[in-house]
């Protein structure tokens, strides 16, 4: 979420911009940060930006769009073949099981779009009915704090609904869910053609309740059972080891407050005297594209491009650029730890240094969450639909199997559970030895 990425979305998700009306990419929450979608109430993918003057999140890049959208008919396609069906469907099914939805006219003109919104086979373009709605407006209304199990999801490449990330000191982290794990089922019920949208509200629920994930890892199913909590979103660590003489940056996600919490970091790294630091995205599944643009600021020169919106010809691209607002020591190296649970707002910022040579990134392949989405109002109704991709300064699709790593070292979930980091320690031979 972009968000998204929340995704400030990411995303947002979200995609994860500041022109108004669109107002809001969290590649999470409507992505990213992240997204890709949260499962704690957010939504991955759309793009997140700003805070307005009151601190609540506020919309960029997902213009809320109803009145005066066309709706002349596309008089070339033959409806022939659905007027059929809809017609047998009328006059001939009869209904054999209990059903908690009974069918209208109106729903079934829902199950219609969702349908053709689903031929499309994007992941991040979904139909929301009414209800379904009403739910994801709550979800991306900005809040801090959410109940659920605190985790990003998305499709990978083979469209299967795996974890981008779960989020540090959350229920799905203590539960032993891993970036990457593959959620085959959920409470039971097949994950099979389901959508992330879908597959988020079966995870919803209240403080205290339990839901069972059927988890594949490494070719072995488990079921894993997550108790609900309160999700509280952690934002930043940073720590300098005099031993070493590495200063080490820890961001969780790219949230309204992280810009300056990474200023701050960074005026901390200036006064250790260090001129070696580690910024660690591993897990972090994106956020606020306004916090991932400032941070790259303080790399990368005045007015160097940062992330392009491609929207392939439909409208203008738009370029977010560096404001060159620097603050970082002559002769610094820095190092980049991504993961496959880096996505997003994550991708933007190591794809930029990575792209202006600023630093080196070690660890896994990224996420690959790039698309933006604008929510579209339908009545009642939403359409959240994906309307370009974000490219890095180099020109490279995002989407497209994210970012690969300089150096790249791998960590087992074996690792990871003992307590080893073979890329963190990676990354302090690199910072040491130069290589």
């Amino acid at each position: 979420m972009e968000r998204d990425i929340f995704e400030q979305d990411a995303g947002s998700d979200g995609a994860l911009d500041n022109r108004p009306p669109r107002r809001f990419k969290r590649t999470l929450k409507l992505g990213a940060l992240c997204a890709a979608l949260l499962v704690v109430g957010f939504g991955a993918g759309l793009t997140f930006g700003q805070a307005n003057a009151s601190g609540s999140s506020v919309f960029s890049n997902i213009p809320l769009i109803g009145d005066g959208l066309d709706s002349t008919p596309d008089q070339s396609l033959d409806f022939g073949d659905f007027w059929k069906v809809y017609n047998v469907l009328n006059t001939r099914f009869v209904q054999t099981h209990a059903s908690t939805t009974p069918s209208t006219s109106q729903t079934k003109m829902w199950g219609a779009i969702e349908g053709l919104v689903a031929s499309y086979g994007d992941p991040y373009t979904t139909f929301f009915p009414p209800e379904q709605a009403k739910d994801f407006e709550t979800d991306i209304s900005g809040n801090s704090n959410f109940e659920g199990v605190g985790m990003e999801i998305g499709e990978n490449a083979d469209g299967v609904l795996t974890v981008i990330a779960p989020l540090k000191g959350t229920p799905a982290e203590r539960a032993g869910i891993l970036a990457g794990d593959q959620i085959l089922a959920i409470n039971g019920t097949s994950t099979e053609g389901m959508s992330t949208d879908q597959a988020v509200s079966l995870i919803h629920g209240p403080k205290g309740s339990v839901v069972t994930l059927s988890v594949l890892r490494a070719g072995k199913t488990s079921q894993v059972k997550v108790t609900r909590d309160t999700i509280q979103i952690p934002t930043i660590d940073n720590s300098y080891n005099a031993k070493t003489g590495i200063y080490t940056i820890t961001l969780y996600e790219f949230t309204g407050t992280s810009a300056d919490l990474f200023t701050k970091a960074l005026a901390d790294f200036r006064s250790s005297g260090s001129k070696k630091l580690i910024i660690d995205l591993r897990g972090n599944p994106g956020g606020y594209l306004d916090a991932a643009v400032s941070m790259a600021s303080h790399f990368l020169p005045s007015g160097s491009a940062i992330v392009t919106e491609d929207y392939k010809g439909k409208q203008d691209n738009v370029v977010h650029k560096s404001t060159g607002s620097g603050g970082i020591p002559s002769g610094t190296q820095v190092a980049i730890l991504i993961d496959q649970g880096s996505a997003s707002a994550s991708e933007i910022f190591a794809g930029a240094m990575q792209d202006d040579h600023k630093a080196t990134l070690i660890g896994t392949r990224s996420f690959g969450k790039g698309s933006v989405q604008q929510l579209i109002d339908i009545g009642d109704a939403a359409l959240k639909v994906t309307v370009a991709r974000w490219l890095t300064p180099n020109g490279r699709s995002i989407s497209d199997g994210g970012l690969t790593p300089d150096i790249k070292v791998d960590r087992t979930g074996d690792q990871v559970t003992s307590g080893q980091d073979p890329q963190m320690d990676r990354a302090v031979q690199f910072l040491t030895t130069g290589k």
